[in-house]
């Protein structure tokens, strides 16, 4: 069984890119300098890192993403590695600025959609908010849209592999999958479909919320 829901129109969407910049712009705001140098489970990226990732595709301009890609050799992987590595020597207010200055902003990185901000920035919230040991809230209906992004990537490619198994979620009206089945929130069930296992049991947990299940990668 498929169930989908309610998909967010254009301007929700940006609606809700804007309240997740401002909300976490709220938190980095309030870091610590130890918090800042926080490890992630971003790969090798600290606090800092992901949180200049999340300003870099409303701010450069094609020719500042060509650029990087002739330095990344062609890499896309490696051009946003660098990229937010390079933004994330910035002094850490001025991190925070840029990220206030996108809210409003409706640029996107080349072959994108709305939807990608609002899953960079949903997940990317949570990996800095769990690596600091703070909870924070994923709206069921942004979460929905950015699991439904995940499951239907084709392009660019999805860098996780789906679950085997049948994901329901218990706070919002999505189904998706086959196999054994896995019930949560939905934001965990975002989490599990972007490679982060151990994230979505530890933000269910936080919040309170039932979570059933094991997943597989396929």
């Amino acid at each position: 069984m498929i169930a989908v829901g309610a998909a967010l129109d254009t301007d929700e969407l940006w609606r809700s890119v804007d309240q997740e910049r401002t909300s976490l712009a709220d938190l980095l705001e309030g870091l610590s300098p130890e918090e800042w140098e926080t490890p992630t489970r971003c790969g090798q990226w600290r606090v800092r890192d992901v949180a200049a990732h999340l300003t870099i595709a409303a701010r450069f301009s094609y020719g500042q993403v060509v650029r990087e890609m002739a330095r990344a050799r062609g890499n896309w992987n490696r051009m946003i590695r660098d990229s937010a590595v390079r933004e994330a020597a910035l002094p850490v207010d001025e991190i925070v600025a840029n990220l206030r200055s996108i809210v409003g902003s409706r640029r996107l990185a080349p072959t994108t959609s709305p939807h990608e901000p609002l899953l960079d920035l949903l997940v990317h919230g949570q990996d800095i908010a769990l690596a600091l040991g703070r909870t924070r809230a994923m709206p069921p209906a942004a979460a929905r849209d950015a699991a439904e992004r995940v499951w239907t990537m084709r392009f660019p490619p999805r860098p996780w592999p789906l679950p085997k198994a049948r994901l329901v979620a218990t706070d919002i009206d999505w189904t998706r999958g086959a196999g054994p089945e896995i019930r949560g929130p939905v934001g965990a069930l975002l989490l599990l479909l972007t490679g982060r296992p151990e994230a979505a049991r530890e933000w269910a947990e936080r919040t309170g919320k039932p979570w059933t299940g094991v997943a597989t990668p396929r």
